[in-house]
């Protein structure tokens, strides 16, 4: 009798394992920079939020995962997507320049790199910016673009060229003074500039280069590419991708209806 009962406990005991299992929900673990908004930063209330993240997000409601926001060093991110501490790269990410390293959705974002100057420096162009003190991100894609054969001589041409964890830390230097400019995605320099006193900052006219975001997943990943990318493509189709970027101010830069199949 007792040799029954510890099967009918093993049994139950599986049983209740395999349901557990069953009812598990699927975690799909965004990296991102948590200080580049509006594509994803910690708002007022503590909280991670930006397109992206409100992409991913809806993404994850569709297809009933539960989402994991990652705010990762910039710097170690090839780390953290090779180790597996995250499925993807996902925070305004520059396809150009880095097609071979990872499996890419397609783009969903068309975007350039400026020069954002306080309208009142008497900088009106980039050859204004001999001998200044140019700020840029580490490891950003206008640093790539400042560092490219193609802009050697503006490059030289600085005084220096300053690099910082962070815009909003630039941004505070170029209020003070103690830089010239920062070179910075145009989706961010909007964002920055709509956030501060209205008038006092200018992007130049002559733009450093252009570019497009994608999503960027472990090489060879196709799989997992696939499900979220034929995801943004349903949420393209019945409108909500447009109607998340108007949210953030972001609907003259996507470019998503341009792949949708």
């Amino acid at each position: 009798m007792k040799k029954l009962i510890s099967t009918l406990l093993v049994v139950c005991m599986a049983a209740s394992c395999l349901v557990g299992c069953g009812n598990k929900e699927k975690t799909f673990t965004v990296g991102f920079d948590a200080e580049f908004p509006p594509y994803g930063y910690m708002d007022d209330n503590g909280e991670y939020v930006g397109f992206d993240l409100s992409l991913a997000e809806e993404v994850c409601k569709r297809n009933g995962w539960e989402l994991v926001k990652q705010p990762i060093d910039w710097d170690s991110k090839d780390m953290e997507l090779s180790s597996g501490t995250i499925d993807c790269i996902w925070n305004g990410f520059t396809i150009e320049g880095r097609e071979e390293q990872y499996t890419w959705s397609v783009p969903y974002v068309d975007n350039s790199q400026v020069f954002v100057v306080t309208s009142d420096s008497g900088i009106a162009s980039q050859a204004d910016l001999a001998g200044k003190n140019v700020a840029v991100q580490k490891e950003s894609s206008a640093l790539a673009a400042l560092e490219s054969e193609d802009n050697t001589a503006l490059l030289d041409s600085f005084n220096d060229l300053i690099q910082y964890a962070d815009y909003n830390t630039a941004f505070m230097d170029l209020e003070t003074g103690a830089i010239d400019a920062v070179a910075m995605d145009i989706g961010v320099a909007n964002y920055q500039i709509a956030e501060r006193e209205e008038g006092a900052y200018t992007i130049l006219a002559d733009y450093l280069s252009s570019e497009q975001y994608g999503v960027g997943f472990l090489l060879g990943n196709e799989e997992l590419r696939d499900q979220v990318q034929n995801t943004l493509f349903e949420m393209e189709k019945d409108g909500t991708f447009e109607q998340i970027a108007k949210e953030w101010k972001l609907e003259d830069v996507i470019c998503l209806s341009n792949y949708v199949k």
